[in-house]
């Protein structure tokens, strides 16, 4: 499937993100670690991994939100096959990270932060999607490795991977843990 080369506002765009935002000491450094953070899903797969073990009581929504944020990547991985644009490629846009890829749309950042923030946020009662999706959307901008609609497509599926996994989730029927089970049991003996 070939693909439309970007539109010049998409250039100017990311040029003026690098000339402002970007150009914030620190700014390249913070968004590179949003990168490593964010590849493949694996810094939301630890923080899930963090939260059953801190909150054993909802181990299994910690696990879905882990699993939510992997299966919006691979979507977007699917996405990416399917598209084929390539990054931004202009000399006035400055690449500030290594990719896996060559593939630009969606951004995989936007959609598994989106998703996990989402599921996160439903679970802990934050507004996570608020806090955490705009930094990391900007941040693939900073590195120049995305072009804004790039990461608008990302976050867009990554909240409707996020709503697929909710409704699956309100589908399928709470397990009751064996303890539980045992101590209803000896209770009603009595």
């Amino acid at each position: 499937m070939p693909t439309q080369p970007p539109s010049s506002w998409e250039i100017r765009a990311l040029e003026g993100v690098q000339a402002t935002v970007g150009s914030v000491p620190g700014a390249v450094t913070a968004a590179r670690a949003m990168s490593h953070f964010g590849e493949h899903a694996l810094g939301w797969v630890a923080v899930a991994g963090v939260g059953a073990v801190v909150d054993r009581s909802r181990r299994r929504q910690w696990a879905t939100a882990a699993i939510g944020a992997v299966g919006a990547h691979a979507a977007s991985i699917v996405v990416k096959r399917i598209v084929r644009r390539p990054r931004p490629d202009d000399p006035a846009v400055a690449v500030g990270v290594s990719t896996p890829s060559k593939l630009s749309f969606p951004s995989s950042h936007a959609t598994s932060t989106t998703a996990a923030a989402v599921l996160m946020g439903r679970l802990t009662g934050l507004p996570l999607p608020a806090v955490i999706v705009p930094p990391m959307l900007l941040s693939r901008l900073i590195l120049g490795v995305h072009y804004p609609t790039d990461v608008l497509a990302g976050s867009a599926l990554g909240a409707a991977s996020a709503g697929a996994v909710l409704r699956f989730e309100k589908r399928r029927p709470e397990k009751r843990r064996p303890e539980k089970r045992r101590s209803e049991k000896k209770s009603g003996e009595r």
